[in-house]
């Protein structure tokens, strides 16, 4: 059975960052592509980062220089750094495997 569990979520002021953390099981980790999605209310899913299983990383134009994509395959962990967050940020983040697993998401707020 696949999971993927999302951590590290919170409220942040802007200009803050916030460090998350998708750790996966029943899954070969070290050749899965995985990749951070997120979805703010009232509008749909949009991606965020993707990493493949050799490292090679591409981001959403609205967190690129912001955001960084990282994995440890040790761990069967996939991180996602964000930093200089804005209010626009603000959604339910998901950790997503090979584009067909999904995690349950974690929320960000972040607000004054």
């Amino acid at each position: 059975q696949v999971q993927l569990v999302e951590s590290g979520g919170g409220e942040v002021q802007p200009g803050g960052s916030l460090r998350l953390s998708c750790a996966a099981s029943g899954i070969r980790f070290s050749t899965s592509a995985m990749g951070w999605y997120r979805q703010a209310p009232g509008k749909q899913r949009e991606f965020v980062a993707h990493i493949t299983s050799s490292g090679s990383s591409s981001y959403g134009d609205s967190v690129k220089g912001r955001f960084t994509i990282s994995r440890d395959n040790d761990l069967n962990t996939v991180f996602l750094q964000m930093n200089s967050l804005q209010h626009e940020d603000t959604g339910v983040y998901y950790c997503c495997a090979q584009l067909t697993y999904w995690g349950h998401g974690t929320q960000v707020t972040v607000s004054s």
